[in-house]
């Protein structure tokens, strides 16, 4: 647990000193200047004590805003089916009256007047520090990436665990930190200018502005450009602070008996399809490799894994797959079963549709492998894909602790095919993962719409064009639908379901068509030999659904 609150606490700190911070920060500087203007016979003896607070205030609000907003908001939408991007467009308009407020007096004491009442004090029209702070936190769930990989896996068991809470909070008090410093820093600054004090009202005139101009920024989406323009130079340190502290958390945790297989909903590749316990493979080496099929990441690690299976089953090791969906689709056992024998997995796979045994591993990731001795205990894990040397050699060693006479074959030699450039990251194209990566409009929640492409794509993104309808995890392609995505790979997967064809189009290649039908699955659009930054445009026939892409 002191882990798992390390590794948020420390991903907020990094996140709110990178440019993701950079939309709130105007702001945020400015929040001390509000209460500069505060006039009459009261002010003098109480500006001291209530400038000290404000700053307080509007990060208290900002943490709680953004720790409940990114737990608990896309579900709550969802489950009223409203717009999923009700909560950040709540915040703009939070901020633009809160910025009208310091510019037109009358405003400020209309907005304070309800909270007056309730804490039975007089009217302070500057008092609006917390509901400030509110707004400032749904316009900042977009940083909550660096975390979403943890808190995603919520949106598909739909179960809000204790260490998903524990992780967000950590991560909004670390993001809360430096952004207090920065709030305490500027209101120091406002008190101790003379030509501040000299301008008071002025001064909460511009900051009403500023904050009304970081609100339409917002709203017409002009930061993303800003953002992308300034180096990301707090990436690389946050993914592998999380990486590496989340992995070495989770073997600490299980240490011990391994977890037993719990509340599964059904078996292929076993006589019969009947089950399988841990308890019966006592005396056994066994791998638990959880996996889901439309996961490009988990497709590239599934020929290490199956050829383990094949080489070493016979010396004593048990593979058993953990098959735990993301997608509605991958809850259908059928469609498992059909996608595992297209795919080659020969070994058993046990169906976690409820995410029972995912939960009892605490599990975070796709791939993920666990490896068992004989007597029961936990002994390696790997997660994500890559290091199969390791994995391999930790099978071996294990294997021989179990039956020092047992002669082992010679290791396998299958090239690791995980990527090692940067590359774009994963584009969900359903509503239920806002905010979306989107140039260009962005599809509404439940209903049909016609799109035109903008202009240019910014980095990372999709633009849509034509007729679509939306739904919780895929579009569904209407007349003239287009979908058009901006990447820097060398690979593009896309999942596809429905039937009907794509056709792709990519600068300086020829065009092809792609036929889909049958079982929606991965679908690889893009198979060059090196990493580029490129558009591509995928014209759909109507009725195909897209749900999301993945790169390699």
């Amino acid at each position: 647990m002191f882990t798992l609150v390390f590794v948020g606490f420390l991903a907020g700190v990094i996140t709110s000193i990178s440019p993701c911070v950079l939309p709130v920060l105007p702001v945020v500087l400015t929040a001390g200047a509000a209460r500069t203007g505060e006039t009459g016979p009261a002010a003098a003896p109480r500006r001291g004590r209530v400038r000290s607070r404000r700053p307080y205030g509007v990060v208290a609000g900002l943490v709680l805003s953004f720790s409940l907003a990114t737990l608990f908001g896309s579900l709550v939408l969802s489950a009223l089916h409203l717009p999923q991007d009700l909560l950040r467009d709540a915040g703009i308009v939070v901020l633009v009256l809160l910025g009208l407020g310091l510019v037109v007096p009358r405003v400020g004491d209309l907005l304070e007047r309800p909270f007056a009442r309730i804490r039975g004090r007089r009217v302070n029209p500057d008092g609006n520090d917390f509901v400030l702070g509110l707004a400032l936190g749904l316009l900042y769930v977009p940083c909550a990436g660096p975390v979403l990989a943890t808190i995603a896996v919520i949106g598909a068991s739909h179960d809000i665990g204790f260490g998903a809470i524990v992780l967000t909070a950590a991560f909004g008090v670390g993001a809360g930190v430096p952004l207090l410093v920065l709030a305490l820093a500027g209101e120091a600054i406002t008190q101790r200018a003379k030509l501040v004090r000299a301008h008071a009202r002025t001064v909460r005139v511009a900051a009403g502005v500023v904050m009304i101009m970081v609100a339409a920024a917002i709203g017409f989406n002009l930061t993303d450009g800003l953002q992308r323009s300034v180096p990301g130079y707090t990436s690389a340190l946050q993914q592998s602070i999380e990486a590496d502290s989340l992995a070495s958390n989770q073997v600490r945790r299980l240490t011990g008996a391994a977890p037993e297989l719990t509340g599964l909903n059904g078996w292929l590749n076993t006589p019969g399809n009947r089950p399988l316990s841990l308890a019966s493979l006592r005396g056994k080496v066994v791998l638990i490799d959880f996996w889901t099929y439309s996961c490009i990441n988990c497709q590239r690690a599934l020929p290490h894994v199956e050829s383990w299976y094949q080489l070493y089953q016979k010396s004593g090791l048990v593979v058993i797959g953990v098959h735990t969906p993301e997608f509605a689709f991958e809850h259908e056992v059928s469609n498992v079963a059909d996608q595992a024998r297209s795919l080659g997995v020969h070994y058993p796979i046990a169906i976690d549709n409820d995410y029972a045994t995912w939960n009892a591993y605490e599990n975070q990731y796709w791939p993920a492998e666990y490896l068992i001795d004989a007597s029961g205990k936990i002994r390696h894990t790997n997660f994500g894909e890559g290091d199969y040397a390791r994995t391999e050699g930790t099978i071996r060693r294990l294997l021989s602790e179990a039956d020092p006479t047992r002669t082992l074959p010679a290791a396998t030699d299958l090239p690791d095919t995980t990527p090692t450039e940067e590359q774009t990251p994963e584009i969900y194209l359903g509503y239920r993962y806002a905010p979306l990566r989107v140039s260009g409009s962005e599809p509404g929640q439940e209903r049909s719409g016609a799109y035109k492409l903008p202009p240019s794509l910014e980095p990372d993104t999709f633009a849509l064009a034509g007729s679509w309808t939306t739904a919780p995890e895929y579009l569904t392609a209407g007349k003239n639908a287009k979908l058009a995505l901006d990447f820097h790979a060398r690979d593009v997967h896309v999942v596809l379901g429905g039937s009907g064809t794509v056709t792709v189009r990519l600068s300086g290649e020829r065009t092809t068509t792609l036929p889909v039908s049958g079982v929606p699955k991965l679908y690889t659009v893009v198979n060059a030999a090196a990493s580029r930054h490129a558009v591509l445009t995928l014209s759909m026939s109507p009725g195909v659904q897209a749900y999301s892409f993945t790169f390699g």
